[in-house]
């Protein structure tokens, strides 16, 4: 029998290291950086206010998990969390510096805080386009 011709697909799995793979990375590191700076912001005064300190806290643990799982678990549901988690994050934090958010005022934005909607951001575009390039297989 002759060997058949055309392409043979890329194996999947963990030893497939690709732009896919790069980009789920960037991602779980968007994520992770805006985990590290709510624990930042969260140990430096934002604890004392009454909602925002838990969510803070709640936020940066997720986080943790969700990096976690978004370069452990080679699913799509990660990915969507990615975006989610960015969105909402980023969202929230463009709330707050626009108007007086839950006892949060505008003039307190800082590097800090910069940092972290960066890494929301590019939290929700690199999910997205590893989630993009990942269902297209």
């Amino acid at each position: 029998m002759d060997a058949p011709t055309g392409k043979v697909p890329a194996p999947r799995g963990r030893g497939d290291v690709g732009p896919s793979w790069l980009w789920r990375s960037l991602a779980a590191l968007g994520v992770l950086v805006s985990a590290v700076v709510h624990l930042v912001l969260w140990t430096r005064g934002y604890d004392d206010i009454d909602l925002v300190g838990p969510l803070f806290l709640v936020n940066a643990a997720g986080g943790v998990v969700l990096a976690t799982l978004m370069l452990t678990w080679r699913h799509w549901l990660p990915l969507v969390g990615g975006i989610l988690f960015g969105a909402v994050t980023l969202l929230a934090f463009i709330t707050s510096a626009t108007s007086d958010l839950l006892g949060i005022s505008p003039e307190v934005i800082g590097v800090n805080e910069l940092v972290a909607a960066a890494a929301e951001l590019v939290a929700v575009v690199a999910s997205t386009v590893a989630l993009v390039r990942e269902q297209a297989r």
